[in-house]
């Protein structure tokens, strides 16, 4: 049996390393090069391919893996709307993701960086670095005092729900598939709108789909609170950034939390030498304001996380290519 896993960092490294010598069973090969047109030749020979990527996963590619009799693709992350289903599907191939890597680590940082948001810490830190020492006028806020609307409710969504009950704030939450034991609090709300109008705080948890590309908008931010802060650890392409930044003037939001961007690809997780050289206005426009905080996806980065994020993948797609079979099989 042999494994390629694409894409392999150097703080992913060890735990692949690990994963092989407790699998002897497996011929396990490895690259640092994403899974496209250019290194698909390299699974020739191998019964799976292990993934991460942001860019497609394109029926180019697709097609490649099955005319190699590659049948079993697992992905190291949660998201598969990369993923040409039509191609995949005529190839044969099945899909496998990892669901919660650790929803905890995601949500900790979420929760982290709303209490920078509310204690202005981005705003003192850079007086403080001029020399100013001053408190005024820069008076925070207080979670405990504040409603949070949490959009979405699945594993990430549900431990940010802890977290900011931990703060003692109230929370409501949408989702149209309720938690049975959310449920039984009551925290649910009918409607995004509803949602909206009543969150001083919206975190947003919800999946990449083609319904959502966009939920916050013009017309969405219309209809939220005055001064509201927005949250979004999730997907970039859930946030119309056009729309954002014309809350922002506006004092519509007052402060944005951002470790995802529309058009974050070949952007986050590059060094460009100089903030002057990142090659993206609207982003450069985010990142200059004292209000808005973003961060290039580093939510989900934790030790417990990558590693998990590897385990689960070579576990998962071992057990496709021995069974046909994985508990973390998704539907395209």
């Amino acid at each position: 049996m042999k494994i390629i896993a694409y894409g392999i960092r150097d703080d992913e490294k060890p735990y692949l390393d690990k994963w092989s010598e407790e699998n002897p069973d497996v011929e396990v090969a490895s690259t640092g090069e994403l899974l496209d047109e250019s290194t698909v030749d390299q699974a020739k020979g191998a019964d799976g391919v292990v993934v991460y990527q942001q860019k497609p996963y394109t029926a180019a590619v697709l097609d490649k893996l099955g005319s190699y009799g590659v049948k079993f693709m697992s992905l190291r992350n949660v998201g598969v709307d990369n993923i040409d289903a039509d191609a995949a599907k005529r190839n044969g191939i099945q899909v496998t993701n990892v669901p919660a890597y650790s929803p905890e680590a995601i949500a900790e940082f979420t929760a982290t960086e709303l209490m920078r948001l509310l204690r202005r810490t981005n705003t003192f830190d850079r007086k403080i670095a001029h020399g100013d020492l001053r408190w005024a006028p820069d008076i925070a806020e207080e979670l405990n005092q504040m409603t949070v609307g949490v959009f979405a409710t699945g594993r990430i969504g549900r431990a940010a729900i802890r977290i900011y009950k931990g703060f003692g704030a109230k929370v409501i939450a949408y989702d149209i598939f309720h938690n049975p034991e959310l449920e039984k609090e009551g925290i649910y709300v009918d409607s995004p709108e509803e949602l909206y109008a009543k969150s001083d705080v919206l975190s947003i948890h919800a999946p990449a789909t083609k319904e959502n590309e966009h939920m916050l908008n013009d017309d969405a931010f219309s209809k939220m609170k005055d001064g509201v802060y927005i949250l979004n650890p999730a997907r970039g392409i859930l946030v119309d950034t056009d729309a954002l930044i014309r809350a922002l003037d506006s004092g519509k939001v007052a402060g944005a939390a951002l470790d995802v961007y529309e058009d974050e690809v070949g952007i986050f997780n590059t060094d460009f030498g100089s903030f002057d050289k990142i090659p993206d206005e609207r982003l450069k426009n985010l990142i200059k304001r004292e209000n808005v905080l973003v961060s290039p996806h580093i939510a989900f980065y934790t030790k417990r996380a990558v590693r998990n994020m590897v385990y689960f993948a070579m576990d998962a797609n071992k057990s496709l290519i021995n069974t046909g079979k994985s508990d973390k099989l998704v539907k395209l």
